[in-house]
């Protein structure tokens, strides 16, 4: 039987602006299980992006509560916070957010760097996963030299990096054209099998939603669940 990794009670999100409450989403509840791909849908605005940076703790809620492996980890301090991210939670943006001066290589190599991983040869790990995802021969070209498709599968590569068990991705087709969106989705399928990591997708495309184990729709009047059918 599939164990759940991750239990969300109750969520709630809301921001102060100008003296007024806005609530992004509120009393939000389900379990994530290990080796899902689950595909977060719904409108523009719906709060899709804020629910995975909770998630991934970059974000802290207002309301409810959030257990990886019945650990709450916004009780933990800043510090030990970071540190809880950087080993659980790989992130996968729309925008790359590669570092511009440094190599596809050392791109990939800096989250194990942060808090060296024991054990691990750091530049070997890296050159295996750039080789993984098509690029071993562009390790050490900048993210100028390279191909919107390519910094895309660096960045993957780069949420790889630490075994993290969940992987985080928000809209990350979004900025691609449709050949490089398909290839990027066929290499996160292959990684959810390869490696069995948990992947919780932020998307409007329908072909991730249609690949999905699971598809989480946020609605103005809550959320909605469902399967796909196989």
């Amino acid at each position: 039987m599939a164990q759940a990794i991750i239990q969300v009670i109750d969520l709630a999100k809301s921001y102060q602006t100008d003296g007024n409450t806005v609530n992004v989403f509120n009393n939000l509840s389900f379990e994530v299980y290990e080796g899902e791909v689950i595909a977060v849908v719904g409108p523009s605005g719906i709060g899709k992006s804020t629910l995975l940076n909770i998630l991934g703790t970059l974000d802290r809620p207002t309301g409810g509560e959030l257990f990886y492996d019945r650990q709450n980890p916004f009780l933990l301090n800043d510090v030990q916070i970071a540190y809880f991210r950087n080993r659980n939670v790989g992130f996968i943006f729309q925008f790359h957010h590669l570092l511009p001066e440094f190599t596809a290589l050392e791109n990939v190599m800096i989250p194990a760097m942060v808090y060296p991983l024991t054990g691990i040869n750091i530049r070997q790990r890296a050159m295996q996963l750039l080789s993984e995802v098509g690029l071993s021969q562009r390790m050490a070209h900048r993210p100028s030299e390279l191909s919107g498709g390519e910094r895309q599968r660096v960045a993957v590569a780069r949420a790889l990096m630490n075994q993290p068990r969940v992987i985080l991705a928000d809209e990350p087709t979004g900025n691609l054209d449709l050949e490089n969106s398909q290839r990027l989705i066929e290499l996160l399928l292959t990684i959810n099998r390869t490696y069995h990591s948990t992947f919780i997708i932020a998307t409007h495309n329908p072909t991730i939603a249609e690949c999905a184990d699971r598809v989480i729709e946020l609605t103005p009047h809550g959320i909605n669940f469902s399967f796909r059918t196989v």
